[in-house]
């Protein structure tokens, strides 16, 4: 019985080509990387909450929440913007690639800077919050080698990136292991992260031009950044609204509750974000072929992007139900009894996930329909109403308002905006049908 209402034919998802082969393939490739982080990553930070207890974890976490808000400009918005037109025009990769690295550059740079100077602003008198600000702010300059990821993704090659990064996460990981046991200070942390970036980097490199992209062929053309700076404005901005709205709230959560309670949110969002992957790895993995199949064959485009939005409603749903169930006795378990509080906090949260999966589906739509300047709008209106909301649930309801506040922008910027404008109510429709499940 096909109880999503699909078409039951033997072509799923993709065929059963050598492209569709290679799909998979990269697909696993990143579901291994996406694995290894989400049970080590979340292990290890488990273990760093609880040494370091509620106060001084919510002081690292609003620190690195700080640097986030600040990361969009690094990236610039160019990613989908170079990873299509790598895969339209591979000859041209050299420039491309030579640009967007200069552009990443600059634009990490730039980031550095805003962040050092608007901590010192926030909190003129926290030194060390100053410091480990500095620290991670540093590490901007260097996801400038994350252009090479972006080759490897047009390729369908992403099992490079996985070489390269998680070599970096698993040695850091260790590391931090260490810094426990040998009863480091909080600043350790910082410098942690910073390095487990510097450590990516350099492998990215060196994995880049082992794979035949020697860097002396990567030449920058002024023209060439203009063009991809004049079409990835959109995304860097809605970027800045995305991450405004992901990380405002720590930051929001700091100065109007303080660090404690940014301690028990972030505990909450461990278990809450750790599932936020999934739907990076799909997508990611799929753009390349919803591009192609845009060009090829309409039916294949909607048939692809239906799919891939009822399937990723469907693993919220696993995953939002039994984790609002077993929230608190989970968060009892895992975090200690200090981190109490944090139950009902993923208990709200973690329903912010399915608004998330449907977001990040919507990226090859948006990317193909050039609809870059309306999604721009609508998360810039869910950054609007989560500041809204987090200062009239903050002050009353703390790290739990803040949650509540997080998961109703989260619903209106990536599922009820789109009911707004005729050019996204198809859009709309879908997504409404994905929450249902394609039951109706």
């Amino acid at each position: 019985m096909n109880i999503l209402g699909l078409p039951l034919q033997r072509k799923f998802w993709l065929s059963r080509s050598e492209n569709g082969q290679q799909q998979t393939a990269n697909a696993a490739w990143l579901m291994l990387d996406k694995s290894l982080r989400l049970v080590i990553g979340v292990t290890i930070g488990i273990w760093v909450a609880r040494y370091l207890g509620v106060q001084a974890f919510g002081q690292l976490s609003f620190a690195i929440a700080f640097v986030s808000l600040f990361n969009a400009v690094a990236t610039l918005g160019l990613d989908k913007i170079v990873v299509r037109d790598l895969v339209r025009h591979p000859e041209l990769k050299n420039e491309i690639l030579g640009s967007t690295f200069i552009a990443k550059l600059s634009g990490g740079a730039v980031a550095m800077c805003l962040t050092l100077i608007c901590i010192r602003l926030v909190e003129p008198d926290d030194t060390l919050t100053q410091t480990m600000v500095s620290i991670i702010a540093a590490g901007m300059i260097f996801q400038s080698t994350d252009t090479a990821d972006l080759w490897f993704q047009s390729q369908v090659q992403s099992k490079y990136t996985v070489f390269a990064k998680s070599a970096a996460f698993l040695l850091l990981s260790l590391v931090k292991v260490a810094l426990i046991l040998t009863g480091a200070g909080l600043v350790a942390f910082a410098w942690a992260a910073l390095a487990e970036i510097i450590i990516a980097s350099i492998g990215l490199l060196i994995t880049f031009r082992a794979t035949g992209n020697p860097f002396h062929k990567l030449h920058a053309n002024t023209a060439r950044a203009k063009q991809l700076l004049s079409e990835s404005w959109p995304y860097l901005l809605s970027g800045l609204a995305i991450i405004l709205y992901m990380r405002i709230d720590q930051v929001m959560l700091g100065k109007l509750a303080g660090t404690a309670e940014v301690g028990l949110y972030s505990a909450a969002l461990k278990l809450s974000e750790a599932w936020y992957i999934i739907p990076t790895i799909i997508v990611s993995t799929l753009m390349p072929a919803v591009t192609r199949a845009k060009s090829t064959s309409l039916d294949d485009y909607y048939l692809i992007q239906k799919r891939l939005f009822i399937g990723l409603a469907g693993i919220a749903y696993l995953v939002a139900i039994p984790m609002t169930i077993f929230s608190t006795p989970l968060i009892t378990l895992l975090f200690g009894t200090e981190y109490s509080a944090a139950g009902p906090v993923l208990a709200v949260h973690i329903w912010a996930a399915l608004f998330v999966f449907l977001g990040v589906a919507t990226s090859p739509w948006v990317a193909n329909e050039g609809l870059a300047r309306y999604r721009l709008y609508c998360t810039a209106s869910g950054a609007a109403l989560n500041i809204f909301l987090n200062y009239l649930l903050i002050p009353g309801y703390g790290a739990l308002g803040c949650a509540l506040a997080t998961t109703l922008s989260y619903g209106f910027s990536a599922w009820l905006a789109n009911a707004i404008s005729s050019k996204t109510r198809k859009l709309f429709y879908i997504q409404t049908r994905a929450l249902l499940l394609g039951i109706l």
